[in-house]
């Protein structure tokens, strides 16, 4: 079966019992807006390490500049074509791997991403994590912080 592969890269990044999220929107190849509060993150570039991915994704999405402290969870899981943002020509469904890591800031201004997919960021308390419309990444991650 063919199919295409993103890997995708994010930190979760707890502070005085507030988690880090942007908030993300895009428009589907169907016209259909999506979104929804997500972790920082992105899709890794030819010839970055998953490490490189996540540091700049962070920074590009909310301006501050963080250090990775270690693994905290990786997923996978697919999208069929018709669900997919972008178009796919040969019909193939995604096969997404995502890669989450622990980090704390270490600098920066807290800004929220010009032009990109993210329209807003900001702290939000970990106690109010079930009421937000979040993608399921955040949720996953909140289980595997918790449990360390």
């Amino acid at each position: 079966m063919d199919y295409d592969t993103r890997v995708g890269c994010y930190a979760w990044i707890e502070q005085d019992g507030r988690v880090l999220l942007p908030h993300w929107s895009e428009t589907r190849h169907d016209g259909r807006v999506v979104g929804g509060w997500t972790l920082p993150g992105g899709g890794m570039e030819l010839g970055e390490t998953p490490e490189e991915t996540c540091l700049r994704e962070v920074h590009e999405e909310t301006g501050l500049s963080v250090e990775l402290e270690g693994l905290l969870g990786v997923r996978n899981h697919w999208i069929p074509p018709a669900d997919r943002l972008s178009f796919s020509p040969q019909g193939l469904s995604l096969q997404g791997l995502q890669v989450v890591y622990l980090a704390r800031v270490t600098g920066g201004t807290l800004t929220v991403e010009v032009d990109g997919s993210t329209d807003d960021v900001r702290w939000v308390e970990l106690d109010r994590l079930a009421e937000l419309d979040a993608v399921t990444l955040v949720h996953a991650a909140a289980e595997w912080a918790a449990a360390r």
